[in-house]
């Protein structure tokens, strides 16, 4: 009886006994924390698989801003992470939504400054940090608190700058100090920043002429590595191009540059900068993003002939100006990169003209255009063109995304329009692009 029931015992056993480790991770990857923490419970095996470093590798910590119950542990559930896992930690996302008081934000400031300390001694291996959206120049970020929280950041900085290869700080809103001297810690001790992506879009606060600051352009000259750099327009001056030729022409891929209506932006870049920088970093291609900054007369300063501009967006957030055309734009301007010109989005209130035939035109003129998405006041039958125009090989498009402004409440008539018009070149929207058009009240 004994041998028999020894014979028994192994298939007696649950089939996850006999599951291969790396199937028992995969499980263990979709689970979340509680779930691990019980799961790690079950056996010696299972509670090995907790400590497995794929499992803890990326990391996204959220912060609510909001006093709640259900809230409560999650400063302190993010340290007991940090403690017990932090070392395997390659990409961290950190996200503070909306604080609510000066409450919150030095809890959050308190939390930072032990997690960041935690890791700084404890991971050697940190390849990404993102912490978007902070928005440091409210007013629920006292001066003490916003000074603690920066020095905790520069001091993390300091010990991981070495092998960070990816830092996102996108809407910071610092001062020029605070800002260059946040980015100076990751060239610490050894005056050069091997980075190669870096989003600093909006991390400095509104109405700062950046591209003026020596400060600033001496910080980025730390940078010897970058592969692609996102920054507001106001950040840059023939002295950050030259810098950027200089140092990084070898690995420069993208530039991301926005341009919003309370940035300063008057000031003059000379094309022979882009020019010199385009013709030594060969793969550069540069995407611009305004809002608000719709004037011809501004963009035609921004939107030199030398830059090899990759993708334009344009977006008006529904402002309506009588006084303002956007036809010299679309004939004149937009046109000087149709060899490089392979993303537009247009958003826009043009109900005062018509732009249907311009831009038409223009798509066909963009022979490397595969995106085009607009949101603006268009006939429907402009979506037919598109579509005729693509099944005559006139373009190549990929993507085409529009939405129809009408001055009507019910788009019955319009609708009814899109569906036959749908049914016609249904083949050929299933076939080749990625489609989304509707008709939208706009009153």
């Amino acid at each position: 009886m004994d041998e028999e029931r020894q014979l028994l015992q192994p298939q007696e056993q649950s089939c996850w006994a006999a599951l291969p480790d790396v199937c028992l991770r995969r499980v263990f990857w979709w689970l979340g924390d509680r779930d691990r923490s019980r799961a790690a419970l079950v056996c010696r095996k299972w509670n090995q698989t907790m400590y497995s470093a794929d499992l803890w590798r990326s990391r996204t910590i959220t912060f609510s801003g909001r006093p709640s119950r259900v809230h409560a542990s999650e400063f302190e559930s993010a340290l007991w992470y940090v403690k017990k896992f932090g070392r395997y930690l390659e990409h961290l996302e950190i996200k503070f939504l909306n604080p609510y008081n000066a409450v919150l934000t030095k809890k959050f400031q308190i939390t930072m400054r032990g997690l960041l300390s935690c890791l700084g001694k404890s991971n050697n291996r940190l390849k990404s940090l993102s912490i978007q959206h902070l928005e440091l120049d409210r007013l629920v970020w006292r001066n003490s608190i916003r000074t603690s929280f920066i020095k905790s950041l520069s001091f993390f900085l300091k010990k991981t700058g070495k092998h960070l290869d990816y830092l996102n700080l996108k809407g910071a809103r610092l001062t020029v100090e605070q800002g260059c001297h946040v980015l100076n810690s990751l060239s610490y001790l050894r005056n050069e920043s091997m980075a190669s992506e870096l989003n600093i879009e909006d991390y400095f606060s509104h109405h700062l002429a950046i591209y003026s600051s020596p400060q600033f352009n001496k910080t980025m000259a730390t940078f010897r590595n970058l592969a692609s750099l996102t920054l507001n327009y106001n950040c840059l001056s023939d002295e950050l191009l030259e810098n950027l030729c200089e140092n990084n022409a070898g690995t420069l891929w993208t530039i991301n540059i926005k341009c919003h209506i309370h940035d300063p932006h008057g000031q003059v870049i000379w094309g022979m900068s882009w020019a010199n920088l385009a013709r030594h970093a060969t793969n550069l291609k540069v995407n611009f993003f305004f809002e608000r900054v719709m004037k011809y007369e501004r963009l035609a300063r921004i939107l030199l002939q030398e830059i090899p501009i990759r993708s334009i967006s344009l977006r008006s957030c529904y402002f309506s100006d009588p006084d303002w055309s956007m036809r010299p734009t679309l004939v004149d301007l937009l046109p000087t990169f149709r060899h490089t010109l392979q993303k537009l989005t247009f958003e826009f209130n043009n109900n005062h003209e018509s732009l249907d035939e311009e831009l038409h035109l223009l798509i066909l003129s963009c022979r490397k255009l595969f995106y085009f998405k607009i949101w603006a006041f268009l006939d429907v039958r402009f979506v037919e063109r598109i579509l005729k125009s693509q099944e005559e090989g006139q373009c190549a498009l990929r993507t085409l995304k529009v939405r129809i402004y009408t001055n009507r409440y019910e788009t019955n008539e319009e609708d009814k329009t899109l569906r036959e018009i749908y049914r016609k070149y249904r083949k050929l929207i299933d076939s080749e692009l990625n489609y989304f058009v509707i008709a939208y009240p706009m009153m």
